[in-house]
């Protein structure tokens, strides 16, 4: 079946959906498959449930016309989001990163939405199919679209910007993220880089942070639209930044008091103060819809808990962003700090390493009792009296099931899959 047919069948849905417990009426069911799953078995009951057609790529499956036969369920999925962004008026910015990816994301939604009907990738779904799916998600009537890209190899974003076809593209930072998949930091360069060379082959425009050497590097052919705090010629200049513990921006005369935690999210926030500028909102509408703001989902949340405070930032890390958050949490002028931190997963060869370093930049700190905790931590465990070692979440828990934390300014760090969340549970 062409795509343009398939298209036609769409049309007549109330959207795309892969997962039969999320089945609204009339929804376009799209039978993925996964190494433990598969999707076909699960047509029968999406159509039941009130799918309207259900597309499968195993012939043994197919029972009536609300049945919709093709090769291959996942690449028809990615050339139906790509025919249907094509038919889309809106304007679409492409973001990636190795740090700050969705907080970002959030941000600069909060500000276009001020003026414009807005759509945005739904949490982190940001590979090749959660950006296929966000795509299919915008509507007609769509102004403004932002699609986050994740890559944990190179070609990726490529593939990604072909399938999503970005008029704007921002790039967060470069850091020390997915470094067994990219290969290495200039894998990582390379690979994210990816979405400044499709900005240049199609001629479009990145939004870029003019302190950044390699961003400005990186955009030399490219027409940009420019921040800076200490660069000049930008077409937003941010007079300064503070982070005590929550950022402070003032630009254009004006002081916007966030609810993000560390210098780290300075740059999140000065480009949805950019991209806002670009696309003629006021700064006071810019203010209002930053300082609105609040982060969820482990994010860089400020939490009270009993008697102590809580900066939790345990949707991911890597030794980029742990780093930034331990230089903030460093400079933070509290008592009784305690810094809980985990795993930093998918560094590859360069793990050993990185957790060394973030060991050697803690054991400075006398003043902070830090917790380590999961295996790698354990391979640079040292005897120093404020550094603690722990093998699983479960050995911590041991300590501090009864003996719980309390009167201390906590920090929780800690790769996804180590959930450090829990360790809430022990205060």
């Amino acid at each position: 079946m062409k795509i343009e047919e398939l298209y036609l069948y769409f049309l007549e849905t109330t959207g795309v959906t892969t997962d039969t417990r999320k089945i609204e009426a009339n929804n376009f069911f799209i039978a993925l498959k996964g190494d433990t799953f598969n999707g076909n078995e699960f047509a029968e009951k999406a159509l039941e449930l009130g799918a309207k057609y259900a597309l499968i790529d195993e012939s043994k499956f197919k029972k009536n016309d609300q049945y919709i036969l093709v090769d291959n369920c996942l690449e028809t999925l990615q050339k139906l989001a790509n025919y249907h962004r094509q038919q889309l008026p809106c304007t679409i910015i492409g973001l990636t990163g190795s740090n700050g990816k969705t907080t970002t994301k959030e941000l600069i939604y909060a500000v276009l939405s001020q003026k414009y009907k807005t759509q945005a990738t739904f949490g982190n779904l940001n590979n090749h199919i959660g950006v296929p799916l966000t795509l299919l998600s915008f509507r007609k009537d769509t102004e403004m679209g932002i699609v986050e890209m994740g890559a944990n190899h190179q070609k990726e974003i490529e593939f990604l910007c072909q399938i999503a076809q970005p008029d704007f593209g921002y790039i967060t930072n470069f850091g020390k993220a997915h470094l067994e998949g990219f290969g290495g930091v200039e894998g990582v360069i390379k690979g994210k880089s990816e979405l400044y060379d499709y900005l240049t082959s199609s001629n479009h425009i990145a939004f870029i942070n003019n302190d950044d050497p390699l961003q400005v590097e990186k955009t030399k052919y490219i027409e940009t639209i420019s921040f800076g705090l200490h660069a000049k010629n930008n077409f937003v200049t941010i007079d300064s930044i503070e982070a005590n513990p929550m950022v402070k921006i003032k630009c254009n005369n004006t002081i916007i008091q966030s609810h993000l935690i560390g210098l780290y999210n300075a740059n999140n926030i000065n480009v949805a103060i950019t991209i806002g500028s670009y696309f003629n909102i006021p700064i006071e509408i810019i203010k209002q819809a930053i300082e609105n703001y609040i982060p969820t989902n482990n994010r860089s949340q400020l939490l009270q808990k009993e008697t102590n405070t809580i900066i939790l930032d345990a949707y991911n890390a890597n030794p980029s962003s742990m780093q930034a958050a331990l230089t903030n949490f460093f400079q933070l002028e509290e008592e009784n700090k305690i810094a809980i931190l985990g795993d930093m997963f998918e560094l590859g060869e360069e793990s050993f390493e990185e957790h060394k370093k973030i060991v050697e930049l803690c054991k400075q700190q006398d003043t902070i009792t830090f917790y380590f905790v999961g295996k790698e931590f354990v391979t640079q465990q040292i005897e120093q009296f404020n550094l603690h070692f722990f093998n699983s979440f479960e050995d911590f828990q041991l300590k501090f099931g009864i003996e719980k934390i309390t009167h201390s300014f906590v920090l929780i760090k800690g790769s996804r899959g180590m959930r450090l969340e829990r360790a809430l549970d022990c205060m």
